[in-house]
């Protein structure tokens, strides 16, 4: 059917995917409207603000800052004309039950003389992790995340057949990591980058090891007045290339006419034609309730191990604890038992392993004089209903805090003067994501990657995706980049 070249690109959802599709799209030359069922856009990058706290409520660190910066090239502007990025030293500062701590610099002779502290035989297994883990992102950045992917035949190629053993993918990210490092404290250190994707270091291929290489090498990355001016940036991007954005104009319907997207139907009746239709949703959510006849894979999709979901605590205190770097990492006594619990058995870890993220230490701003913003994430299992969150939370809220005071954070508790929360269920309902999983299918298996619904739909024509929740999967920069190779695949499909 041929589609009129005036109809709009519209775009379902404003997360950070959809925002880069429509730059790239509107950069072309084309028209684009993006609606957006909240107020604000952003997705999961987005903010809470109450009582003179800000917190910042997704992704807390920028890797790959190249992957921004290529974005506002595309539309002919400056990156550094609309935000400010700054290394965050140390990237993260780790404690453990037994009094150890390590900050992790970017600076290489600190690291190295972290390393060379807790385990002087481990500096040189430092650097052969290193070479490694560069050949496998030298292996998989070009074929897999550098460009449009529509499912594992295209990743089948002669270049790819020749680096299979390279990128490590028949053993686990814990395996390889055993191989690498002596020091139980490295190796928990190093496990803890396949959980950048929602999944297990038990269970997914080593492959995923290219997550700390990209960390180690490229460095860890802070948008200077909180990370959600990386969303207010693009959308004053996406505003000067002529994009209309609509917030508050929740999608009911995508149009399908003769196997082609034609369009969208908002919840108020509106219908807004279109040349094509980008989702940037869940993409379970989308086939179960947006799309057509998607029943079916809804339910492929159901059957996917979802990655695990997330306890959220918004603190506000008094005072300040001058152990907390920007990012902190509490572990846990039982590393392959806290997995064992959220992931396998579905329940809450009893000795979780506790993020805080304090943007105050860079942003003042985020607090009121004399506070801190603390910014506390807990793993948990996906919400497939059995649990009643709004129940077992303030036992659970309780629990994490008394681990907290227990591990060096004493009178926490008191210090609180602002509180609030977010269980599985809640982020499933704000996000539409599917059991509240943050980061859509997990990996833990070597092809569940390739699992994800591809970028152009296989049954609907002029139909495509975007995000966290397909190729090549969660985190800001991935998700920028699904944002580079649906345009490239419009570009491809449907030239200007």
């Amino acid at each position: 059917m041929a589609r009129p070249t005036q109809l709009p690109m519209i775009i379902v959802g404003g997360g950070l995917g959809g925002l880069a599709a429509a730059i790239r799209l509107a950069a072309q030359g084309r028209r684009v409207i993006l609606c957006e069922k909240n107020e604000r856009v952003g997705g999961k990058l987005n903010l809470h603000q109450a009582e003179g706290y800000t917190f910042d409520t997704g992704p807390s660190l920028l890797t790959m800052p190249w992957v921004i910066r290529d974005l506002f090239a595309a539309a002919n502007r400056r990156m550094d004309d609309y935000l400010c990025l700054e290394q965050v030293e140390p990237t993260c500062r780790y404690f453990w039950p037994d009094g150890a701590r390590f900050d992790a610099w970017q600076r290489l002779p600190q690291l190295i003389q972290e390393i060379e502290r807790i385990s002087p035989a481990d500096v040189p297994n430092f650097f052969r992790f290193m070479a490694h883990t560069a050949r496998i992102y030298d292996a998989v950045a070009g074929p897999f995340l550098l460009r449009p992917f529509d499912g594992l035949r295209e990743l089948i190629t002669p270049t790819m057949a020749r680096h299979a053993l390279r990128i490590d993918s028949l053993r686990s990210v814990d395996a390889a990591v055993r191989a690498f490092f002596r020091s139980p404290h490295l190796r928990q250190i190093f496990n803890r980058y396949a959980t950048y994707n929602g999944s297990s270091p038990y269970l997914s291929p080593a492959t995923f090891n290219l997550i700390a290489y990209i960390e180690l090498a490229e460095g860890g990355w802070y948008v200077r007045g909180g990370m959600y001016q990386l969303a207010v940036a693009l959308v004053r991007l996406a505003a000067e290339l002529g994009v209309d954005l609509r917030t508050s104009a929740p999608v009911a319907e995508i149009m399908v006419e003769r196997g082609s997207a034609c369009g969208v139907r908002l919840t108020d009746g509106t219908v807004l034609p279109a040349a094509a239709v980008v989702v940037n949703a869940d993409p379970q959510y989308a086939y179960e309730r947006l799309i057509p006849g998607g029943q079916r894979e809804a339910r492929r999709l159901a059957r996917i191990d979802p990655s695990y979901s997330g306890v959220v605590l918004f603190l506000g205190v008094e005072g300040d604890f001058p152990q907390l770097a920007h990012h902190n990492i509490f572990f846990g006594g039982d590393y392959p038992a806290e997995f064992q619990a959220i992931v396998r058995e579905r329940r809450p870890a009893l000795d979780p392993t506790v993020y805080i993220a304090a943007t105050c230490r860079s942003d003042p701003a985020h607090a009121p004089p004399g506070h801190m913003n603390l910014f506390v994430l807990v793993n948990a299992p996906a919400d497939d209903g059995r649990l009643d969150w709004e129940a077992v939370l303030p036992a659970y809220r309780d629990h994490i805090i008394a681990k907290l005071e227990t591990m060096g954070l004493r009178g926490l508790r008191h210090a609180i003067r602002y509180t609030h929360h977010w269980t599985p269920r809640d982020l499933a309902q704000r996000y539409h994501a599917a059991f509240g999983a943050i980061y859509g299918i997990s990996s833990n298996s070597p092809f569940a990657a390739f699992a994800r619904p591809p970028l152009r739909a296989r049954r609907v024509r002029g139909l495509y995706f975007v995000g966290g929740g397909t190729h090549p999967g969660g985190g800001i920069p991935l998700v920028l980049l699904s944002g580079q190779a649906v345009a490239a695949r419009i570009a491809a499909d449907m030239p200007v």
